[in-house]
């Protein structure tokens, strides 16, 4: 079996692989943060849906779809619960969130402009940061 068949046979778009790989990704964010709960996972499918719109009017924007889903849902709880995710890196000072770079291409990161660094891709925020970390959404 073709791994881009699904169960039934039918062949699954690239525009689906990458919005369900997109989908994953951010969703492995939130859990390594603990901040999964279904109001989030809510504004990331809502996400998923309007990134979906997207892609179908701009089909080269297919590979850009996981950084802008992350920054969708970023704005979202910003907007909802606040800051999130939390920097791990910068130890002192006032809490603040990474950020998605690029903010509109491939292999997307997050990344804390105080320190200059990479932190880790979208959707190793648990690799980087030891797993479930006090990350939560925080104004």
């Amino acid at each position: 079996m073709d791994p881009h068949d699904d169960p039934g046979g039918t062949r699954v778009s690239p525009l689906e692989q990458a919005l369900h790989a997109a989908r994953a990704l951010v969703l492995a964010d939130l859990v390594a943060h603990e901040v999964a709960e279904a109001d989030v996972v809510s504004l990331v499918e809502e996400s998923v849906a309007h990134r979906r719109w997207w892609v179908e009017q701009w089909p080269e924007g297919v590979g850009f779809v996981a950084g802008l889903v992350a920054q969708d849902v970023q704005d979202a709880l910003l907007e909802r619960y606040g800051r999130w995710p939390l920097c791990p890196v910068c130890g002192s000072g006032d809490p603040h969130a990474l950020e998605v770079e690029p903010e509109l291409g491939p292999d997307p990161h997050w990344v804390c402009h105080l320190a200059g660094v990479k932190v880790a891709a979208v959707g190793a925020l648990g690799t980087a940061t030891g797993g479930p970390a006090d990350g939560t959404a925080s104004e």
